[in-house]
């Protein structure tokens, strides 16, 4: 078993034969993922060493103590933390060996065709349509809301292979090459006058039969792998105390007394103590994940996150006054990752709102806290054993 001592050993190592200060990012990148250390906990060969989860922090703080670069973990965070995790448990050896890599440092970006305009809550009534055609597949449909559409190499994607079957088992998962014939990205701006969400159109995309991710008609067990590891990602992110969107709004009453008022303070504290309990619920979860797969419980997480970034975002404006309902650049810009903090109060607030969307809506959450986490009776469903085909829409 590696321990924290032979992790410390093998990073030195690695600083020792690739000095931070004088090896291309890249290249030292490249080098920490041969070595075993890009996520400690994933098998030997592929960026790991099975080590438990845990003991990646040893690494990074020995790295980060070096100036070493990071893999600029916003930039590539779908990546990370959806379709990694999910190659890595249902992609074959082949596959594994492809694309972990180059998705770990960065060189290239994923993106994700999950949702689209008939199918975001109730995401299994998907209509994209994959036909098999020989050894391969042709891809016909839409999908919506996708982050980084225009940044993207390689996309998880999941389309309907059987009409026949009810919606939740007619279904297949592949990896789509983004800059193949048929496949077209438009931007779709936003409330803060980005467009950091696209629309993505497949017209006759040809996906060849290794790009298949797990079985024929067995896409929606996948896509389960890949909507838990999401909502983890989203909503049980390591932050310090007051990191997040917390953090101006107590350096805003900090340094700025004359906005204070007695509601506000009670607001603010109520809100501060209630993010300090996300974070250390955060903290718990990885721990859960440091002993296995990450369960329901990322869905609660998600859920708190979102709802209090819209509260404190609201205080935070409300705080500012006049200040509050000012707006740094309405400039149309596909940006490159969502910046919470490093932009004006008015871009968190009109950002924050998405976040009971995105991820999994709010809606959709609840349920599954309540079925999958407390254990209440599920709500009455009638189309799950109706074939796909037969269904309103």
């Amino acid at each position: 078993m590696t321990d924290a001592g032979e992790l410390r050993r093998r990073t030195h190592e690695l600083l020792a034969a690739h000095p931070p200060a004088t090896t291309d990012r890249l290249d030292f990148l490249k080098a920490r993922f041969d070595a075993g250390l890009a996520w400690v906990h994933y098998p030997e060969g592929l960026g790991g060493l099975g080590a438990p989860r845990s003991l990646q922090a040893v690494v990074d703080e020995e790295l980060a103590a070096a100036g070493a670069p990071d893999n600029d973990p916003r930039r590539i965070g779908i990546g990370l933390g959806m379709a990694a995790p999910t190659v890595l448990r249902h992609g074959t050896d082949e596959q594994k060996a492809r694309f972990l890599r180059p998705l770990w440092t960065g060189e290239e970006v994923w993106c994700q065709l999950f949702s689209e305009p008939g199918a975001g809550s109730d995401l299994a009534a998907l209509g994209t349509r994959a036909v098999r055609d020989g050894e391969g597949w042709v891809v016909d449909g839409q999908k919506v809301w996708t982050s980084s559409a225009h940044l993207a190499r390689w996309a998880i994607l999941i389309a309907r292979t059987d009409p026949d079957a009810p919606k939740h088992a007619g279904i297949t998962y592949f990896i789509c090459d983004m800059t193949d014939p048929g496949v077209e990205v438009r931007p779709l701006r936003q409330i803060t006058g980005e467009a950091e969400f696209n629309e993505v159109f497949l017209t006759g995309v040809r996906i060849p039969g290794n790009r298949r991710l797990g079985e024929a008609g067995d896409g929606w067990r996948v896509a389960r792998t890949t909507l838990m590891n999401e909502r983890v990602s989203i909503g049980g992110m390591r932050l310090p105390r007051e990191g997040g969107m917390i953090g101006p709004v107590a350096k805003t009453w900090r340094e700025r007394p004359e906005l204070r008022t007695h509601d506000l303070h009670q607001r603010l504290l109520t809100l501060w103590a209630e993010a300090e309990v996300s974070r250390l619920t955060a903290e718990r979860l990885r721990q859960q994940l440091n002993a296995g797969r990450p369960g329901y419980e990322g869905s609660g997480m998600k859920l708190a996150f979102a709802r209090l970034n819209q509260e404190i975002s609201g205080l935070e404006v409300e705080l500012r006054g006049e200040e509050g309902l000012l707006y740094d650049d309405w400039t149309m810009r596909r940006p490159e990752l969502v910046d919470f903090t490093g932009r004006d109060a008015g871009y968190r607030y009109l950002r924050s709102k998405g976040n009971s969307i995105e991820g999994g809506t709010s809606e959709v959450l609840l349920n599954i806290v309540a079925e999958r986490v407390l254990g209440l009776p599920a709500e009455p469903r009638t189309d799950k054993d109706v074939p796909w085909k037969d269904l309103a829409r």
